[in-house]
């Protein structure tokens, strides 16, 4: 992420060494992650290499609205609000005059919405090979969100290894897909966790108000999580309890009206690799996830995979009792360990050479999960079902569709905007010439005369609205005759300007494998663009009139 030399400009070398620590100043320590995403809501992260006034420019398709960040120095956290639920949104990070190349991310829907996608694996945070291929494979995926079940940052959960083994190796995936962590022993190395907590920015809807356990909506599942190195004492009390955590937990889930419910940790109550179960975690915590009707418990710890059969006490749920799916998903990257002991009754299955993830599919009252290795193969699936109450229907509405330009000569323009009244629904339109687009506000070139009928369709999550408008395109009236232009006033959103590109390095970036390296790897995405070339060529002539 970090270059020696941001901006190759070996030609003007001489002549720009302002312009070029400039530049430097506003290179990117670390890339954007983002952080506490929910409907409307979303927070940018980022390092800068030096002290300098930074915003965000976001919008959907362009990034036409900023978010100035409120905070000094080179640590940023900028807030977006008033976005829209389950929507797409561009961004990019400008500060010093220089820009990011854009990215893209989704916030989450509606609350109650029954589709939701997730991926999550633990015992990653190496820096080296295997991790960075399960961050590709992870990155295909397009997943709403990442949830990360600790030893995030190897060895010691420090400063530097929490740049160069999480944010490095992961970070073309974070600055798409929203990041939730639960703390690993490892990271407890370190003044029990605080570097890691200083460095993410995590819902803190605990009585402590800290970040070290917690709980959040997206869709219709209920995510929980917990520090599961509270209850193996790795915590002072000063910290984080036990029993604290358990109190907690029982008031959060029992508030809980989503019909799905995931609870993520560290620690395994179940595990049959080399660590082994964590009593503590089982016996302390699992009355209170059966009590409450927990699905899924996601943990790492053990560097394997392993799904335990439903589970309740300390054995095997009896014929037509509910029991909980325990799952280690801790092939994310460390070296795989082999298993001990032949495979216990309780465990479904346990895969100790699979680099890979779970890959996590809820759609009404379906969870689909994949062991996905990072070469694509599938080593596990399985699925979850429960009876879920119909779904409230929202009132039936109009969708309110404006044209203008309902009538032209071709190549005609005509501007749309489609108004629903269900809360958070996504519009998509079909021009009728084979040609679609999606937004509550479009606009469409149609080419060829004709009659085209429009149709704008309004979707939140199974219910529907449609409305339709017709256009008509005549041919021009003589061959001299000019077409009709767009006005020059207004973007044509048929030719979206290209994403920008990055200057040639100089030297090849480092690794980043090394822990030791105290650097970080200059990744494609890692160093601003310039924002105007102009400013250039004004500062030579002024240095030259000089």
């Amino acid at each position: 992420m970090h270059r020696k030399t941001p901006l190759h400009l070996a030609t003007l070398a001489a002549s720009l060494t302002l312009l070029a620590s400039t530049a430097s100043a506003g290179t990117l320590y670390r890339d954007p992650y983002l952080q506490k995403v929910g409907p409307d809501t979303a927070t940018v992260a980022f390092r800068l290499a030096a002290n300098c006034q930074a915003e965000v420019r976001y919008g959907e398709g362009a990034a036409d609205q900023s978010a100035v960040s409120q905070d000094s120095g080179k640590a940023h956290a900028v807030v977006l609000t008033g976005l829209k639920p389950g929507t797409e949104y561009t961004y990019e990070v400008s500060a010093c005059g220089l820009r990011t190349p854009l990215n893209r991310f989704r916030t989450a829907p509606v609350p109650g919405t029954r589709s939701v996608h997730f991926i999550t694996v633990g015992d990653f945070g190496t820096g080296g090979s295997n991790q960075r291929k399960v961050v590709s494979a992870m990155v295909k995926r397009n997943a709403e969100l990442f949830v990360a079940l600790g030893d995030n940052a190897y060895a010691d959960g420090t400063e530097a290894e929490i740049q160069n083994n999480l944010f490095v190796p992961m970070e073309a995936l974070l600055a798409q897909v929203p990041f939730f962590a639960a703390l690993g022993n490892h990271e407890y190395v370190t003044n029990q966790g605080q570097p890691y907590l200083d460095n993410l920015y995590l819902p803190s809807n605990n009585p402590e108000g800290t970040e070290r356990y917690y709980s959040f909506d997206w869709g219709h599942v209920h995510f929980v999580a917990l520090d599961s190195n509270c209850a193996v004492g790795l915590a002072s009390a000063d910290r984080c309890t036990r029993d604290a955590q358990k109190t907690w937990l029982e008031r959060d889930l029992a508030g809980s009206t989503q019909p799905w419910k995931i609870v993520f940790f560290h620690h395994p109550p179940w595990s049959s690799g080399e660590h082994g179960s964590q009593l503590s975690m089982r016996r302390h915590f699992g009355p209170i996830m059966e009590k409450y009707g927990v699905d899924l418990v996601l943990t790492g710890h053990d560097h394997n995979y392993e799904r335990s059969k439903p589970m309740k006490g300390d054995g095997i749920a009896a014929d037509g009792e509910q029991g909980i799916s325990y799952l280690v998903v801790g092939g994310g990257g460390a070296t795989l360990r082999q298993l001990p002991g032949s495979k216990p009754d309780w465990s479904v299955i346990r895969d100790n050479q699979t680099y890979g993830f779970l890959d996590v599919t809820v759609v009404d009252g379906t969870l689909t999960a994949e062991l996905m290795g990072h070469d694509g193969t599938t080593a596990d699936r399985f699925t979850l079902q429960k009876d879920l109450p119909p779904q409230e229907q929202p009132p039936e509405g109009e969708l309110a569709l404006v044209v203008e330009g309902e009538r032209g000569v071709a190549p005609h323009r005509a501007l749309f905007r489609a108004t629903p009244t269900l809360t958070g629904a996504a519009v998509t339109w079909d021009f009728g010439d084979g040609g679609a687009a999606e937004g509550e506000a479009v606009e469409h070139v149609f080419a060829l005369p004709g009659q085209y009928t429009v149709t704008a369709t309004a979707t939140q999550g199974a219910v529907k609205q449609t409305a339709t408008a017709l256009v008509q395109v005549a041919e021009a009236e003589s061959p001299g005759e000019e077409p009709q232009t767009p006005d020059p006033g207004t973007p044509d959103t048929g030719s979206p300007s290209p994403r920008p590109g990055l200057p040639d390095s100089p030297e090849d970036p480092d690794d980043g494998l090394s822990a030791s390296s105290g650097g970080c790897a200059a990744g494609p995405t890692a160093t601003l663009l310039p924002a105007s070339l102009a400013l250039l060529a004004a500062g030579l002539l002024y240095r030259r009139r000089k």
